[in-house]
């Protein structure tokens, strides 16, 4: 995403953190302004009591998509999906999505509701009994693969003629990922990470999420042109940890030792996979490539390292995540203090905050609900 304007949108350093979270809250200006939006939405989109729902879980790359919502004359991911669906029923269709998400973003998990009537092809204006799930989530498939390919469905269910995909759900988690080292940035990896040149301070990044997490007034980080009619909003989790950078494959190093762990479970039959010392699978520096200088070998690539932020809440506003990860970005590189963040939250207004951060890195990774 981004986190939209109207909308409600490891392995870790030495010593290893929780990550940042608080109890699950619910603030009554969250509260009092998605009512108000539901009131003001539109008329049920489900009149007519031979209509299906279906709640549908999208994944996608969002590097040649003009953001998730249709516009006019671009390329979308709902005009995509909404095209799909219509080659596979015959007739248009209108998606809603949960959360929208700007040029650039991707999506582990972005969910939509649709409403499907199943009308016989072979006899016009006989109505047959709604797809099963798995039925849908085949078809539209097969559409989506010949337009691109960037967008794919990973689950439906049935859900009630009332259920709103965005307006139903409880939270939403995004990922953002940075890729920190020297070394240009990977084929593999472009538009798919924001890439720091500079070391980040892992330990100094998480200091910061204690200060930002929790109930808050967000103006420092909400973009102008935000809809939201409150800036206050509560993160119930802000964390940052280090990963094994993807795609990963293992070095020679690595395939030694796994050839050691399964010489050593042929010798003790009797010993299950999860009594193995850690260290006979862990992934060292050296294997990683962070090694400095080191000579790897001509042809192999010195790897990044891997930093994801997780924040996770009910809802967001314009930019927020994108803010915050600007923010955390110049702590890890000692631009900023943790009394910088401080002030910088204090500060209430965005031009106080960091530079934003790409939407290359962006990822909308869940979207909770309590389903029927």
């Amino acid at each position: 995403m981004t986190e939209s304007p109207k909308h409600l949108l490891d392995t870790t350093s030495e010593a290893p953190q929780r990550p940042s979270k608080i109890a699950k809250t619910t603030t009554d200006s969250e509260d009092e302004e998605e009512q108000q939006e539901q009131e003001q939405s539109e008329k049920p989109t489900n009149p007519n009591p031979r209509m299906q729902r279906y709640l549908v879980a999208i994944e996608y790359i969002g590097t040649r998509f003009s953001g998730s919502q249709q516009q006019p004359n671009c390329r979308t991911v709902v005009g995509v999906l909404q095209d799909a669906f219509h080659k596979f029923i015959g007739q248009p269709v209108s998606i809603f999505c949960s959360s929208r998400t700007d040029a650039g973003v991707h999506a582990l998990s972005n969910v939509c509701h649709v409403d499907v009537e199943r009308i016989s092809k072979r006899k016009p204006g006989e109505v047959l009994s709604p797809h099963e799930p798995t039925v849908v989530k085949k078809a539209v498939n097969h559409f989506l693969q010949k337009n691109e390919g960037d967008v794919t469905v990973i689950d439906v269910r049935c859900v009630p003629a009332d259920f709103h995909a965005r307006f139903k759900a409880k939270e939403r988690t995004y990922f953002y990922r940075l890729l920190s080292g020297p070394e240009s940035l990977s084929t593999f990896e472009r538009d798919r990470a924001w890439h720091v040149p500079e070391e980040l301070d892992l330990l100094a990044m998480q200091e910061a999420c204690k200060v930002l997490v929790g109930h808050h007034d967000f103006s420092s980080f909400r973009a102008a042109g935000c809809q939201a009619k409150s800036p206050m909003r509560t993160l119930d989790e802000l964390n940052v940890s280090e990963v094994v950078t993807n795609p990963y494959f293992p070095s020679i190093i690595e395939r030694g030792q796994n050839d050691q762990t399964q010489e050593d479970l042929h010798a003790s039959s009797n010993t299950s996979e999860t009594d193995l010392p850690l260290s006979s699978i862990s992934i060292d520096d050296k294997a990683r490539g962070f090694n400095g200088g080191a000579d790897l070998g001509f042809g192999i690539r010195r790897r990044h390292r891997c930093f994801v932020v997780t924040t996770r809440s009910r809802s967001f506003l314009y930019h927020q995540v994108r803010l915050l990860v600007g923010v955390l970005k110049a702590v890890g590189t000692r631009e900023l203090t943790i009394a910088d963040v401080e002030r910088i939250l204090n500060a209430k207004t965005v031009t106080a905050a960091s530079p934003m951060a790409p939407a290359c890195g962006l990822y909308l990774g869940h979207v909770k609900y309590d389903l029927p």
